[in-house]
């Protein structure tokens, strides 16, 4: 998959002064997740490095302040209005605390609220335009649910929050980009959730947003089948003849460049993807672990369709690693990297 315009790059360049994009003119917001997990200390991490654009940590003062005493690394809030850009060392934080103090590894229902309290900040700051993108540390899904909270990911509560028609999870990472046609669902509901209006725009999101944020002029994207080998002529299933190909002949009519269905055993191979910009997977497991095995933690998840700019880790929350020092913090640059690069070539924020 050849990368005309690629959001990703190594960890190790990722945020440095010959980063080759622009910068954006309004701070980054980065959400905490889960309190319990790695976020924070992904963010007392990341207060050590030198970053080129301003970020703003939304979150608890008290909890990064904890686990940075946990972890060892000296680090000094600030407001988040704190006037230029922020020292190494420092975090700008725009404070929300939680209900109750959070403990490595150990999740508490209790602070579910203040966790979607910090999204909600995040994204209504894109909105009002506070803040030119948002990045999100990871949540965790059964604790939210716990609450009483009906929550099965960021990408549908960004969704109903920013009032988008449709929007459409895509990762990139390991020179390839993958985007889903359907996302958190148990895999027995998957065929039923493919329909052809739903096929049609989820197509219509990522060639639109290929376009219009990855600068990308036409692009080419590879549509995996459904069933083993594209269903055998119908042998194997007939959703590749009842609903994939219909959808992708009359988009084609319309100018998309779209390949499939195609047999997604073999569809990820270098001759097929080094003439694509990306592959349209049509569930979550089908696309992601080839894409993960490539690039497991510098791939980023992007959230396609929202009026506003969202990237995130390509990682859980890793509670048994939370505390510890023991994790990795390349998807979180890679995530910050391309939201940056998003952000600078949005009209509303671009770089002056």
């Amino acid at each position: 998959m050849k990368r005309q315009t690629s959001g990703v790059v190594p960890h190790q360049s990722s945020w440095n002064a010959a980063s080759s994009h622009s910068i954006p003119r309004l701070p980054i917001a980065l959400t905490v997740g889960e309190p319990a997990g790695i976020g924070p200390d992904l963010c007392v991490l990341l207060a050590q490095r030198e970053l080129p654009a301003d970020l703003v940590v939304v979150g608890d003062r008290d909890l990064l302040a904890a686990r940075a005493a946990a972890l060892g690394r000296p680090l000094q809030l600030l407001t988040h209005d704190a006037a230029g850009r922020r020292p190494s060392g420092t975090l700008k934080v725009l404070h929300q605390p939680l209900a109750v103090a959070a403990r490595p590894g150990v999740l508490d229902p209790r602070n579910a609220s203040a966790v979607l309290g910090w999204l909600r900040t995040a994204a209504e700051g894109c909105m009002n335009g506070t803040f030119g993108a948002m990045v999100t540390a990871p949540v965790h899904k059964g604790v939210i649910n716990d609450a009483g909270v009906a929550f099965t990911g960021h990408t549908e509560f960004l969704a109903q929050l920013t009032g988008a028609e449709k929007v459409v999870m895509m990762l990139t990472g390991g020179g390839m980009r993958v985007a889903l046609a359907t996302t958190h669902l148990p895999l027995r509901c998957v065929p039923d959730a493919l329909t052809r209006v739903d096929l049609e725009s989820t197509l219509r999101v990522l060639n639109h947003d290929l376009i219009q944020r990855f600068g990308l002029a036409r692009p080419r994207i590879l549509v995996a089948g459904l069933n083993p080998h594209a269903g055998e002529s119908g042998h194997l299933g007939r959703e590749e003849i009842d609903v994939i190909a219909p959808v992708l002949e009359k988009l084609r009519a319309e100018g998309m460049v779209l390949a499939g269905p195609l047999p997604a055993d073999t569809l990820f191979n270098p001759s097929m993807l080094a003439n694509a910009d990306c592959v349209l997977a049509m569930y979550h497991d089908q696309g992601l672990p080839v894409l993960k095995h490539a690039s497991f933690g510098t791939a980023v998840n992007v959230t396609l369709g929202l009026s506003i700019v969202r990237t995130s880790v390509d990682h859980g929350t890793a509670l048994d690693r939370a505390g510890t020092g023991d994790i990795e913090i390349g998807s979180l640059l890679a995530a910050l990297d391309l939201a940056a690069e998003l952000a600078a070539r949005e009209p509303s924020v671009a770089a002056v």
